[in-house]
């Protein structure tokens, strides 16, 4: 039978991006029939757990002796089953080998991505307008169509396209879950929302209702995409190079910042000791595309270069120094218990690869160097070895500069033959994972930098040669790249509130109580004021009432906000514009209003004040030079952000509703970091009109 190969990723396809929120990319690729398959175990082992569960409470619960008997056979079953589903999601997590780069001439050692985290698709729209009819006062079938959008954002996330296309899409929704946080999860209450997420490598399911756990699942699966990505990149060209580290490093510093921001998680994907994994393994992999990269340099110079050579033996030492933390990072539980025994071995096997390829680099440009050693190449080799105790052990020695053509014949052939002593540990090591001994392509690579060495080293040998053996310090560690982890950067991806009609969510938000709203008529003759003041933006704000006034009399108070003027929702309004709305409508007005129930709201109303200039009003009013105004920071939104704008909540990672909850359950998923917010007004110095309509 011939095997078709695998579907190359048309990212660019007009196809794809028109299909972009409905379409299933998984069926399209490889890669996506591998996501498909880790999705239904883990719907299966979800089922074995709960048939788990349910046996063992029966187990528990019953006194027939016979029924015990049965029902512990039973679980025997249940068990067999689920460690048979366990193994075979652990084998799909070490299929590498689809990931990496496609069309490629040359082998290359593979990169280790991650899967995508799964969820079920959840319902909100019924609680969501239960909640808009009781918290907002408004109907919530007018919302349908943001709804539905919500939902249609949510549902493309699960099946991302592994393009920054797809990157993109996680952003926009993680962003829209910033005002979807605010508007309808309060801090005091649930309302029976559960977000479900899949275990990216064991598939065990986790629920909460904290919107934080959605948060930090779709961050997890920017990261997880960053690293297909970066897998994927073909890494025989220095473009290719350069974007495989850049994607690495973004998938680690997407990594580190759910690390700093969140903290409790329920899964073990998002625990600190994995998530510290991660970073080490994204970082290792970065490290490893550069010394290709200088690789790429060195073969294409195709003639002997003992600096070039030193430098990329002392690089590729680095590399495997990374490699030994990750080693070190992955091989202790809880972390060894849960990830692929295939990561930990292809860890270790990177860890002597490297080493054993810095030996090679510093023996060919030491055999192969012609002439006297320059001053650069001669610092270099008087610090090359490491001879700390804890890395040199017994040879803690360094090694005379190798001046004549003699000692550099004796000290490189003492490095070629430690490269193949090591590469030889590297190929045991594959050998004795299962997993790894099925990658091709890893084999290949190790056999033949192994063959490498051999054959350089049978070039250089001499049989006749009694010299006593040379057992050379480590090469120490060195690099000329300064790297730095890429942290997501959210105000790249802006997004418009889809519930904005509310209300500004600074004011008009799940954690803030006001009454519900009611309308006010007032008529006035033409001589006369209406008796009340108004300030701020967005939405502003009753500043005063005259006793005995028409509004007064009418039910305004102090501290109301102005929703609507006639049939006009002015939530959103500006000073000026509600100005102008008051003073069209002549003798003759109507209002929405509502009073605001928290006292830090009310408090805030009246903080700052400043006094401003008297100006005859065009109602036979006037603005009393005695009336104050006082910053609408917290109150309204930035005049930056109009409705039609788009928004990035870039350092907005927590709620007061959120933290809430965390002060009531401390096991619930919180975030424990949370970044100044951005001052909401445009201008340092923003003083607003106070305008009296008496």
């Amino acid at each position: 039978m011939i095997k078709m190969p695998c579907m190359q990723e048309n990212m660019n396809s007009p196809i794809l991006q028109s299909l972009r929120r409905g379409s299933d990319p998984r069926a399209a690729t490889c890669r996506g029939k591998l996501q498909s398959k880790r999705s239904k175990l883990n719907m299966e082992i979800n089922k074995e757990l709960m048939l788990r569960s349910g046996a063992e409470n029966l187990f528990k619960a019953s006194t027939n002796k016979k029924m015990k008997e049965t029902v512990a056979l039973e679980l025997s079953f249940v068990n067999s089953n689920l460690q048979l589903l366990k193994e075979q999601l652990a084998e799909l997590n070490s299929s590498v080998e689809l990931y990496q780069m496609q069309n490629n001439s040359e082998v290359a050692v593979p990169m280790i991505p991650l899967g995508l985290k799964e969820t079920k698709e959840i319902e909100l729209r019924d609680s969501f307008k239960d909640f808009i009819l009781e918290h907002y006062s408004e109907d919530g079938t007018n919302y349908e169509n943001q709804l539905a959008e919500l939902m249609d954002i949510r549902q493309a996330m699960r099946t991302p396209t592994r393009d920054n296309n797809g990157i993109a899409l996680l952003f926009e929704y993680y962003n829209q879950l910033y005002f979807v946080e605010r508007r309808f999860f309060p801090p005091d209450r649930s309302l029976g929302i559960y977000f479900e997420w899949y275990d990216s490598l064991t598939g065990v399911p986790s629920c909460q209702r904290t919107v934080a756990f959605e948060k930090a699942s779709v961050l997890f699966n920017i990261g997880g995409l960053y690293t297909q990505i970066g897998t994927r990149q073909d890494r025989n060209t220095e473009e290719g190079l350069d974007t495989a580290v850049d994607n690495f490093l973004r998938a680690a510093g997407t990594f580190q910042y759910i690390h700093e921001n969140f903290t409790n998680a329920p899964s073990m994907d998002l625990g600190p000791e994995t998530l510290h994994m991660l970073v080490q393994l994204m970082c290792g992999q970065a490290r490893e595309c550069l010394f290709e990269k200088t690789e790429i340099t060195f073969y294409e110079k195709n003639q002997p270069d003992i600096a070039l050579c030193l430098e990329l033996g002392q690089e590729a030492a680095h590399v495997s120094d990374v490699y030994e933390k990750v080693f070190e990072a992955i091989s202790h539980p809880p972390v060894k218990d849960y990830v692929p025994f295939s990561w930990v071995s292809l860890a270790q096997v990177k860890q002597e690869h490297y080493r054993a390829l810095a030996n090679f680099y510093i023996a060919v440009g030491l055999l192969d160097h012609e002439g006297d050693l320059d001053k650069k190449t001669r610092e270099t080799l008087q610090f090359l070895h490491d001879i700390r105790p804890d890395r040199a052990g017994n040879n803690g020695v360094r090694p005379a500069i190798p001046e004549s053509k003699d000692l550099q014949l004796y000290l490189g052939k003492a490095h070629l033959r430690e490269a193949l002593l090591m590469h030889e540990e590297a190929l045991r090591v594959n050998r004795m994972c299962r997993e790894l001994r099925k990658k091709d392509i890893l084999q290949e690579v190790l056999r033949l930098s192994h063959d490498r060495s051999l054959n350089k080293y049978a070039d250089i040998d001499d049989e006749d040669d009694f010299q006593e053996v040379l057992e050379p310090p480590p090469v120490m560690p060195a690099t000329t790249y300064q790297l730095t982890l890429a942290f997501p950067d959210f105000s790249q991806y802006k997004v418009s509130d889809l519930f904005k009609s509310l209300g500004p969510v600074a004011v008009f938000s799940a954690k803030h109580h006001w009454t519900a709203p009611r309308t006010i008529q007032l008529r006035k003759k033409e001589d006369e004021g209406y008796g009340f003041s108004v300030r701020g933006d967005a939405p502003v704000v009753v500043a005063g009432v005259e006793q005995n006034s028409l509004a007064d009399i009418g039910g305004m108070r102090e501290g109301d906000y102005l929703v609507g003027i006639g049939d006009h929702d002015v939530k959103w309004s500006s000073h000026a514009d509600v100005v102008k709305e008051i003073k069209t409508a002549q003798n003759n007005l109507k209002l929405r209003l509502v009073t605001p129930l928290d006292r830090s709201m009310a408090k805030s109303n009246y903080k700052e004040k400043t006094s401003v200039k008297s100006v005859q009003s065009l109602m036979g009013g006037s603005i009393s030079p005695t009336s104050t105004t006082s910053s609408s920071s917290g109150l309204s939104v930035s005049h930056s952000y109009s409705p039609e704008d788009g928004f990035s909540p870039a350092s907005s990672e927590s709620s007061g509703s959120t933290r809430e909850q965390f002060r009531n359950n401390k096991k619930a998923w919180s975030i424990f970091k949370k970044t100044p917010r951005e001052r909401r007004n445009s201008r340092d110095d923003f003083i607003e009109e106070n305008v009296i309509f008496r």
